[in-house]
């Protein structure tokens, strides 16, 4: 049995995990950074970056303590080392490396996005690959093929903004605050989801990719026009969002049958109605759908120590020269998306 220490610091969250090849998620310690962000209504890059450099070690302090363990009983150190802004993955990074040559350990070098799309495994031990994921968060939106550690087929992609991203700037325009995915869905249980015909961006094209800004324009506009109630807004929004990501979702499931399982991560994934409808779109097509416990979509430490695990086992490992990346696709090979920019 390995055990991982995890550290994750891509945006606004600071955590560190101490998580075991067998899935025991010994501790998990995490600070949030809302209240430095929220005068600005997003997430301000160097401000983050300061607020990893203060939260960090105590946060690894703290897990070691709660887990009863010291550095000398870890088998490898893993950290988000990309995608993310760039500043706070550096923090998490030379962190992680400065304490794996201190102490002579490994060093597991983390995708971000690989954290989110091999979470389920940890939250469900019965998940084998391949399955197909709905990768959806503040920066990504991205239907994969899992098909093992390190190994995903990308069918589609955002051309534009991503779902999360989507939510946050409408919550910016409705006043809801931030973050915006929460207060956008609570805001929508008191409201009437077909008040507004928002548009259903791409719904019904031969790829699945995504388009969401296309949608936020309509928002503004709709908000402009000021003839509805905030509630009626988030819901008809969120009920628009809904339908572009279940049409997506149904159209790659057609083009790899060889799925076992139908799989949402990342934050958006904690959003009830779409892991509702996801629900039924996957018992509707014979699969079992699974989804990592809500607070396993946010940003977190025990994904990346559990994608170290995973990488361990592998015997996959890096080196001290691991450069940290501000972009870093899961499918380097997949074509580029006509469009799409940094989130591809």
């Amino acid at each position: 049995m390995a055990l991982i220490l995890g550290i994750e610091s891509s945006c606004d969250e600071t955590a560190a995990a101490l998580v075991t090849s067998d899935r025991q998620i010994l501790a998990h310690k995490l600070a949030g950074q809302e209240a430095h962000h929220r005068p600005f209504g997003g997430v301000v890059p160097e401000i983050a970056a300061r607020a990893h450099v203060e939260a960090l070690p105590p946060l690894i302090e703290a897990a070691f303590a709660e887990a009863g363990v010291s550095l000398s009983d870890v088998d490898a150190i893993a950290a988000t080392a990309g995608p993310g802004l760039i500043g706070g993955v550096m923090v998490g990074l030379v962190t992680a490396k400065a304490m794996a040559f201190a102490a002579n350990k490994p060093l597991i070098a983390v995708n971000h996005l690989e954290g989110h799309a091999l979470s389920p495994r940890l939250a469900q031990p019965t998940l084998e690959f391949p399955y197909l994921l709905l990768l959806t968060s503040g920066g990504h939106c991205q239907l994969l093929l899992v098909q093992g550690v390190g190994q995903y087929r990308r069918l589609g992609t955002t051309i534009d903004d991503a779902a999360g991203e989507a939510f946050d700037k409408t919550a910016k325009l409705l006043g809801l605050g931030f973050p915006g995915g929460p207060a956008v869905e609570a805001a929508a249980r008191d409201g009437d989801p077909k008040a507004i015909a928002f548009p259903r961006p791409l719904r019904g094209s031969a790829d699945p990719h995504f388009s969401f800004a296309g949608l936020k324009s309509a928002v503004v506009r709709a908000v402009e026009a000021g003839e509805h109630q905030i509630a009626d807004l988030a819901a008809s929004f969120q009920a628009a969002v809904v339908d572009c990501l279940i049409d997506r979702t149904r159209l790659a499931l057609a083009l790899v049958p060889e799925a076992t399982a139908l799989v949402v991560a990342g934050g958006v994934a904690a959003n009830q109605s779409i892991r509702s409808a996801l629900m039924g779109l996957a018992d509707g097509n014979g699969l079992p759908f699974m989804a990592p416990p809500l607070w396993l979509c946010t940003d977190n430490a025990a994904m990346i120590a559990w994608a170290g695990a995973e990488r361990f086992a592998a015997g996959l490992t890096d080196g001290l020269d691991f450069v940290a990346k501000a972009r870093w696709p899961l499918d380097p090979e997949a074509e580029a998306v006509r469009g799409a920019g940094v989130k591809a």
